[in-house]
């Protein structure tokens, strides 16, 4: 995500990130260290969308002082 951002690290730790989400999971979180996206627990397709054909997950990246 820093990478994509061009952001660099210190700015990133000293921003303020969230990762929001639609719904009640906290799916992802971003490691301020290294700017990375990770999965922060276990998606179950089935749960989130049921019989869907296409399951999204919509997620915002918010960063405190950026544009």
């Amino acid at each position: 995500v820093a990478k994509d951002l061009a952001l660099e690290l210190p700015a990133l730790r000293a921003g303020g990130v969230r990762v929001m989400l639609e719904g009640k999971g906290q799916y992802f979180a971003l490691s301020i260290k290294t700017g990375h996206l990770y999965v922060n627990e276990r998606i179950d397709r089935e749960q989130l969308c049921g019989r869907k054909a296409d399951c999204v997950i919509k997620s915002e990246i918010l960063l405190k002082g950026q544009m």
